[in-house]
């Protein structure tokens, strides 16, 4: 049997950017027409490392999302001309994925439309006023990749947030 010498392949050289070497912040779409309840949301948002955008309309925000890509979407439902329903179905037609990281909010919790919708969806709900690590938690189980819809029904949706499994992940039961 021959052998044949085959030409070495030159070693390649592969460059990673730096920003690929940084830590991804997580980006949150707030929509909230509460100018004060906005800049609140924002501040506590961006002092824990999220880059947050904020915008005062739904229709603002359907530009937001035919921009750019949004680890989690925090959305009123009780908006003029464009409330949060509105939004989410605008959502859905046009990046459907991202549809399962939706957080409404809403004072709106007696409204049976508003809390029937909220169901529908099997979005994370949290009722206004809430605490802020509520928000928090609903943001971490948006992100983890949740597989079943949230329970509705009970004050902020989120009871038993913050236990976590044998691998060491917060888990909603």
């Amino acid at each position: 049997m021959q052998s044949f010498d085959l030409p070495q392949p030159a070693p390649r050289i592969y460059e990673i950017p730096d920003d690929l070497l940084e830590s991804k912040h997580k980006t949150v779409l707030v929509l909230e027409d509460n100018a004060a309840f906005a800049d609140t949301l924002k501040d506590a948002l961006e002092s824990f490392g999220y880059r947050v955008t904020v915008v005062p309309t739904g229709a603002e925000g359907v530009q937001q999302i035919l921009a750019s890509d949004f680890d989690a979407i925090v959305c009123d439902m009780v908006m003029p001309n464009f409330p949060g329903d509105m939004f989410y179905l605008a959502v859905q037609r046009s990046r459907p994925h991202l549809c399962q990281r939706f957080i409404f909010i809403t004072g709106d919790q007696d409204n049976p439309k508003i809390v029937q919708f909220i169901k529908q969806s099997g979005c994370v709900a949290l009722w206004k006023p809430f605490e802020m690590r509520r928000l928090f938690d609903a943001l971490e189980f948006v992100n983890c990749g949740r597989k079943q819809p949230a329970p509705v029904g009970t004050v902020n949706h989120l009871p038993n947030i913050g236990k976590t499994n044998s691998a060491g992940r917060r888990v909603l039961r």
